[in-house]
């Protein structure tokens, strides 16, 4: 684990085989990179392995949010506001702070491109369906979007199914 200074508390612990990844951070500009590196390879690990991976925040509306962006923008091809916008379909009250806004921008502009490839280095073509996935959650909220300013708020519809979260077949509710 890289050492870090007293305002970042960082701890990776292994209890019965199974990662807990705690992160609590402030992310500086010069650490970025470094960090969003970490969170995007733990959540990729946990996906390859076919395990669960809670990425939380104290809120679940700006830290956390600001990681899955980052991870989404490093498995497909989209920019942050189109990644953003796939976790909004799934979390409607994502809402990154104006500051990890710019710092997912500087990601965009000057790190995706080198994640994507390292990603890809490391562990080889990415067989799962997440691009897909995300184009088809990114529609959606965006229709949803239209339809939202169209009729100038929310309207029932009597459509009471859910917009799915990128798949992940092996949840379960046991302990």
């Amino acid at each position: 684990m890289p050492s870090l200074d007293s305002k970042e508390k960082s701890k990776q612990k292994d209890l019965d085989g199974d990662q807990l990844f705690l992160l609590g951070l402030t992310v500086y500009v010069g650490e970025r990179a470094r960090h969003f590196r970490e969170s995007i390879k733990f959540i990729h690990e946990c996906r390859l392995t076919g395990e669960g991976c809670l990425v939380h925040c104290l809120a679940g509306v700006s830290r956390s949010v600001t990681l899955v962006v980052a991870y989404i923008m490093t498995i497909t091809d989209f920019g942050w506001e189109d990644a953003l916008s796939v976790v909004r379909a799934a979390r409607s009250c994502a809402n990154p702070n104006m500051g990890f806004q710019r710092q997912l921008q500087e990601f965009e502009k000057h790190d995706v491109d080198q994640f994507r490839q390292w990603l890809k280095e490391e562990y080889g073509e990415n067989s799962s369906q997440d691009l897909q996935e995300a184009k088809n959650l990114l529609s959606k909220y965006k229709e949803q979007a239209e339809l939202h300013q169209t009729t100038g708020g929310r309207q029932w519809n009597n459509n009471f199914s859910s917009v799915p979260s990128l798949s992940y077949s092996n949840y379960t509710t046991e302990t």
